[in-house]
């Protein structure tokens, strides 16, 4: 595995939403909301993951929130691009085109609905290994994929493809983390894909978070891993259950719609927008969520009205 830089792809790197108008892709918020971030301490951005609805959008699309995002980073945050497809041509397009872009790192999901073999795993991501030079990392997520990988397969990757450095891994399965790490070193990057986990993942030695709440709660999600990092695990702890409900409402439905509403109601978004299948939070959810974000201390009561 090649050596990164001491901090490269550590911390709280959430997955950036795609923000709509009547439609169409609003990369003016999309652009705000990435300044927003670096404002409020956030390590890095991760265009087109799963918040990002990428499987609603087109590869024009996801290609220019890319440029956008870099465009508007300049380097002051690292830019991670999730480049995955279930087809394999669309992933070498979008990974191919991050590269130009100027992106830092790839994340690539292992191929849904087709739910391939391990041996298939293993040459799909050699084969885009070869394709591209920027550190390339796996997005295990099988509760949406249907596929899992396994540790026999991580290593026959990682022995054909030296900038294979890490997973963000999205799995209640800490036993897997600590035998990825044990395997591969704490230098391999392990990312927390379930909010829930944060704090007992960054424990035992992953890299950092790609969690879908960070759109809500920035400052305090990258609080969270600065202090596991600093050896503060009393603070660690307390922030894990200051976060506790938050983390948990994200999956009140199907990501994102409860974190596009929360945003909506923090006015982080103007529009809360969806694009079929998706759709936007019902009533009775949004009262929930308005109960989680007062509890939270992120809305102030006459605002729940």
């Amino acid at each position: 595995m090649i050596e990164l830089p001491k901090d490269f792809l550590k911390g709280s790197i959430p997955p950036q939403v795609t923000p709509f108008k009547d439609g169409a892709v609003d990369y003016d918020t999309f652009a705000e909301l990435i300044e927003h971030q670096i404002r409020e301490g956030t390590h890095g951005i991760l265009v087109n993951g799963t918040s990002a609805e990428p499987s609603t959008l087109t590869v024009e699309e996801r290609n220019k929130s890319v440029d956008v995002a870099v465009e508007v980073a300049k380097g002051r945050l690292p830019i991670v691009a999730a480049t995955g497809s279930q087809s394999h041509a669309e992933t070498v397009a979008l990974t191919e085109h991050a590269q130009k872009a100027g992106a830092d790192a790839l994340l690539i999901v292992t191929p849904y609905y087709i739910r391939p073999p391990q041996r298939g795993l293993a040459a799909y991501y050699i084969d885009l290994g070869k394709r591209t030079d920027l550190p390339m990392m796996i997005y295990h997520i099988p509760g949406r994929t249907a596929i899992s990988v396994t540790l026999e397969t991580l290593e026959r990757i990682a022995e054909a493809t030296p900038h294979f450095v890490g997973i963000k891994h999205a799995v209640n399965d800490l036993e897997f983390v600590s035998e990825m790490l044990d395997r591969f070193g704490f230098d391999f990057r392990v990312h927390v894909g379930l909010e829930e986990l944060s704090f007992p993942m960054l424990c035992i030695g992953a890299a950092g978070m790609m969690n879908a709440v960070g759109n809500v709660a920035p400052a305090k999600v990258a609080a969270l891993y600065n202090a596991v990092a600093a050896g503060d695990l009393v603070k660690g702890r307390r922030l894990h259950y200051e976060l506790f409900e938050l983390n948990k409402s994200v999956f009140f439905d199907t990501n994102p719609i409860c974190v596009k509403y929360m945003m909506k109601r923090l006015g982080l978004l103007r529009n809360n927008e969806h694009r079929l299948p998706m759709m936007p939070a019902t009533p009775e959810l949004e009262e929930r969520l308005d109960g989680v974000l007062l509890r939270a201390g992120l809305l102030q009561e006459e605002a729940a009205q």
